[in-house]
């Protein structure tokens, strides 16, 4: 089978993806075309540029200021919308322009009906020009054809100044090589502070003028260095006639961009390519076959596996050369590097998705971090395009890296693995000096958020600890082990939360309001203490000890999905996807639900996981209740559809919760497939009754990452009541 055939021996999973599911509300998704993983994102950016904005697209809007070849999807935090393309008639106001009146910008209105979207493909018809446009991409080149009307004054205008939100243009570039070959680079500075990317363009046919501009001001020649480069190509067109074009993006050079061209997008076949991008997703989305008489059910999950491979992106030319964080070029890598790293949400469930689904993935993905260590002197906490922001919280890298190990990957070097892990636990920044001190951050020194900091410490230093001792460090073991336990500090056993604590051991003073959040500041990151007295993923039989007794904790865990409360005026908006105060929206809550099987109480994690997928979760535009964090959102779905969930940060123990497939054969390491079949199971038979692995009785409450990957036949008795025989009990948490 060749890339533009369809394959036939797979079904066509694709038909179930619905790209408009999360594009309404706060859930940010990419809406283009691409393929998985990929440099290119293609698609339509809008006018607008608020937080609902910050992948370029939102169901609410109508307006398009062209078609740029980069997006962020799911994100908090708007960045990229580099290399714009707009195809327009007539003279045009080389700015993004302001509501209501296109007059003032390059932009057009367009009538959602003409909208027509498909994993790797999109088009839509831009009213104030009469042109139909339509993308499609590979992994570094995006496909444009444009069908204009009969015209004189037909044009593609490519925009060097706009991008997407926080995005600026440092130094753009342009040159017209010759009346076909158009390339040129735009650096710029946003959420990533030193963002570089080239582009070359082919054009399907010669231009007939050509135009170059620093913002509005025409200049003469076929080159410009400027900050605002925009540049209008002319042509005559007839009555729908199409003009195509290919843009090949590269992170180091204009002839690397070329060199991505040649390798990946030769030829002028639109369709074809369109078939190979649809292809590429199909055979992603084939990884997990899932049975179920709900058409809705599937739309979601393969939806939510599209979302889930988006990002990470790969960052390096065909032949893996790459820019490095230290903005060096590194020539023929070893590995293909990766960007995209929205690594506070993915360590939860995205990336331990990974190690079970693309485990030919897994190696890249942590050589990447490694580099990304050598380079700025720590593992990466939010990377985007080279560039480290240090976004969000803790040091969730190391769980990631922890994870591979711990699972048994081995495509890189675990010595250097375990440089990087506790190197980067070792630095003194963002309130590590005050945690290696006290063993906590206190509230009454210069850092906020000092208790989430704490805990999502404590959670990589717990991961760091397991390699440690799988490795015989044993004395380094111990140390990261205590500092694992940092989460102790913070619990007040008068009130049952997790509450700030100076310096001098006391509790913040004030009145405690359990409720309150205030973003960006006090104690929490993103949530309340009703959210954050749960995040000791790493040792819940620890947490459960502070309550007491397993029914203190038991009872407390009820109240969580009971209580109502003002969060505040101040509280953050990823705050969302509430039942009580269980924050599905944001990712310090996703394992919260696993926890009653640890206590035996497997029968309220069944009812609560199926209320989250049947109710926070739909086939509509607002179907993602929260920003999908990069596909984390999608990710905890995912592996809830199939059955369990990993809560602990690394090494693979997934906890049993309630499949809502009937079916699924997944496709695992080594060429191995595991089935997992839900018997009798249904809306109303949500709770496991008896587990088999291969045919025999199965006592845990979890299964092992080792167990899945060899393949298998993994059932499930599925009853109308939580009574449990067998299932569930092994190892359960004792008072």
């Amino acid at each position: 089978m060749t890339s533009g055939e369809k394959n036939e021996r797979l079904p066509d999973l694709t038909r179930y993806v619905d790209p408009y599911i999360g594009t309404g509300g706060h859930g940010h998704v990419f809406m283009g075309a691409n393929v998985p993983f990929g440099l290119v994102q293609l698609g339509p950016s809008s006018v607008r540029q608020e937080w609902d904005w910050t992948s370029g697209y939102h169901i609410s809007d109508s307006t398009i200021i062209g078609f740029s070849h980069m997006h962020l999807s799911g994100t908090g935090i708007g960045d990229l919308g580099d290399i714009n393309i707009m195809p327009a008639i007539g003279d045009v106001t080389l700015k993004r322009g302001r509501l209501p009146d296109p007059s003032t910008g390059i932009y057009s209105y367009f009538n959602r009906t003409t909208e027509q979207v498909n994993p790797g493909y999109y088009a839509v018809e831009l009213e104030r020009y009469g042109v139909k446009a339509e993308l499609t991409a590979t992994k570094r080149v995006g496909f444009h054809k444009y069908t204009f009307p009969a015209s004189t004054q037909s044009k593609i205008i490519v925009d060097l100044e706009n991008g997407q939100c926080w995005d600026r243009p440092v130094e753009t570039y342009l040159v017209k090589e010759n009346d076909s070959v158009i390339s040129g680079y735009r650096y710029s500075s946003g959420w990533a502070n030193d963002q570089k990317i080239y582009f070359t363009m082919l054009l399907s046919r010669p231009v007939k003028g050509f135009m170059v501009s620093d913002s509005t001001t025409v200049k003469e020649g076929n080159e410009l260095t400027a900050k605002r480069v925009y540049a209008q190509l002319l042509f005559d067109t007839q009555t729908d006639e199409p003009i195509y074009l290919k843009v090949a993006l590269s992170p180091v050079s204009i002839a690397n961009a070329k060199q991505n061209m040649r390798a990946e997008l030769s030829g002028w076949d639109f369709e074809q390519t369109v078939l190979s991008a649809q292809n590429a997703w199909n055979e992603e989305l084939n990884k997990i076959q899932i049975e179920t008489g709900c058409e809705k059910t599937k739309r979601i999950f393969y939806t939510a596996m599209y979302h889930s491979m988006i990002a990470p992106s790969e960052f390096c030319d065909v032949d893996k050369t790459y820019r490095g964080t230290d903005k060096n070029v590194y020539i023929k890598s070893t590995f293909t590097n990766y960007t995209t790293f929205s690594l506070w949400d993915t360590y939860r469930a995205a990336h331990p998705l990974m190690t079970l689904i693309h485990p030919e993935k897994v190696d890249d993905i942590i050589n990447t971090m490694l580099h990304i260590y050598q380079q700025q002197g720590k593992l990466p906490v939010w990377h985007l395009m080279g560039c480290e922001t240090d976004c969000m919280i803790g040091n969730p890298a190391i769980s990631v890296v922890a994870d591979a190990i711990l699972k048994g990957y081995t495509g890189f070097d675990w010595n250097l693995a375990y440089e990087a892990m506790k190197n980067s636990a070792m630095l003194d920044e963002r309130g590590l000096k005050w945690y290696k001190k006290y063993g906590y951050i206190p509230c009454d020194k210069e850092e906020n958020e000092g208790l989430s900091m704490s805990m999502e410490y404590a959670i990589a230093d717990w991961s760091l600890a397991q390699v440690a001792k799988q490795l015989g460090k044993a004395e380094d073991y111990e140390y990261f082990l205590k500092r694992s336990k940092a989460y102790v500090h913070f619990f007040d056993k008068e009130t049952g939360f997790m509450r700030g604590i100076s310096s001098g051991g006391k509790f913040r003073e004030g009145v405690f309001n359990p409720f309150e959040s205030t973003h960006r500041s006090n104690d929490y990151c993103e949530g309340n203490a009703w959210q954050y007295t749960w995040l000791v993923p790493h040792d819940v039989e620890g947490l459960v000890k502070l309550f007491g007794s397993k029914e203190k904790f038991v009872n407390k865990l009820d109240s969580l999905f009971i209580v109502e409360g003002d969060l505040g005026i101040h509280a953050s908006p990823d705050i969302s996807g509430l039942i009580g105060q269980y924050a599905h929206g944001n990712e310090p809550s996703h394992h919260i639900l696993y926890l009653y099987p640890y206590v035996g109480e497997s029968g309220k994690a069944a009812r609560l996981i199926r209320e989250v997928m049947y109710n926070l979760y739909d086939d509509k535009p607002e179907g993602v209740c929260g920003n999908e964090d990069v596909g984390q959102i999608s990710a905890w779905y995912i592996l809830s559809a199939l059955g369990f969930y990993q809560v602990e940060p690394a090494g693979g123990n997934y906890i049993f919760g309630s499949p809502i497939v009937d079916k699924a054969v997944v496709k695992v390491k080594n060429g191995n497939t595991l089935t997992i079949v839900a018997h009798n199971n249904s809306a109303e038979n949500k709770y496991i009754r008896q587990v088999r692995l291969n045919g025999n009785t199965y006592d845990n409450y979890y299964i092992s990452h080792a167990e899945l990957e060899k393949g298998g036949l993994l059932e499930f008795e599925m009853a109308s009541s939580p009574i449990i025989s067998g299932a569930g009990r092994g190892d359960i948490i004792e008072d």
